[in-house]
């Protein structure tokens, strides 16, 4: 909760509504003074995809125009949610397509702009950066167009859900982009390390199950791009070796990531819980 503290304390003073979706075992004693908060626990979480859904769905009833996301280990600026917004109708007044847009991302381990390896971006806009995809966190959506998209992919419960959304998305010929002018600090996995000269991020055990499985999930479907489709499964044999041989808890990153391949193979999704 002291990580998350600051950022709700940021939100509150932002937004109209405020919808918090709690996955942790215990819930949080919040002390936030807001006319329109919803608050709900789920001590058994239900995933990431389930929990932003949820906090939609508060905000459409409430008969908001656009929602952001934003992950307990995110961090932004006073004004935040205006810069956003002010891109957003800009937009809709010069009938631009755009239904997502996000920060760029300063990753708090480096204290530097992430920038994608593989995928291009490609600038629009003087102040907008049309892409692929973007991750959830900092994620402001036109909620006007959410119901044509369809919500988030409770199947996939974590790992992959936000660009999965946004390929979608993009199939309806919507735009999806990042705001060149807009920052927001976040924590990417758990910590970092090398191997063979590269810098990984590394996350918990359990998340190995979700990423493995859900890459191979996706890889599937049509919509999904080539390029995330070959990297990964190419990825795939590296980032085995490097959690079975190169971190601690080693056969418990092997015990999921092959669980992982089996429900991938077998197309089961849901929850890890529900299968193993």
């Amino acid at each position: 909760m002291s990580q998350t503290l600051p950022l709700l304390l940021s939100v509150v003073e932002q937004v109209d509504v405020l919808s918090i979706v709690d996955n942790s075992p215990t819930p949080t004693a919040l002390s936030l003074v807001h006319h329109n908060l919803h608050y709900h626990h789920f001590p058994n979480n239900i995933g990431i995809a389930a929990a932003h859904n949820i906090g939609l769905r508060d905000l459409k009833a409430a008969n908001c125009e656009y929602g952001i996301l934003l992950d307990q280990d995110s961090s932004i600026d006073s004004d935040f949610a205006f810069r956003l917004s002010s891109l957003m109708v800009a937009s809709r007044v010069e009938n631009r397509p755009l239904v997502a847009i996000g920060p760029r991302i300063i990753c708090s381990f480096t204290e530097k702009t992430v920038k994608p390896r593989v995928q291009r971006e490609i600038s629009v806009y003087d102040d907008l950066v049309c892409v692929t995809q973007i991750i959830s966190s900092g994620m402001m959506i036109d909620l006007s167009k959410l119901e044509g998209i369809g919500f988030k992919d409770e199947a996939l419960f974590i790992d992959g859900v936000d660009h999965e959304w946004c390929w979608r998305a993009k199939q309806q010929n919507l735009m999806v982009a990042i705001a060149e002018k807009v920052e927001m600090v976040h924590q990417l996995g758990d910590a970092r390390r090398k191997f063979a000269g590269v810098t990984y991020k590394v996350g918990s055990p359990v998340r190995l199950y979700y990423q493995f499985r859900n890459i191979l999930i996706l890889s599937r479907r049509g919509y999904v791009p080539r390029y995330w489709k070959m990297r990964n499964l190419l990825c795939m044999p590296v980032r085995f070796f490097a959690n079975a041989f190169l971190q601690t808890n080693r056969w418990q990153r092997v015990k999921f990531m092959c669980c992982g391949i089996i429900d991938g193979l077998l197309k089961r999704d849901g929850s890890f819980s529900q299968h193993w």
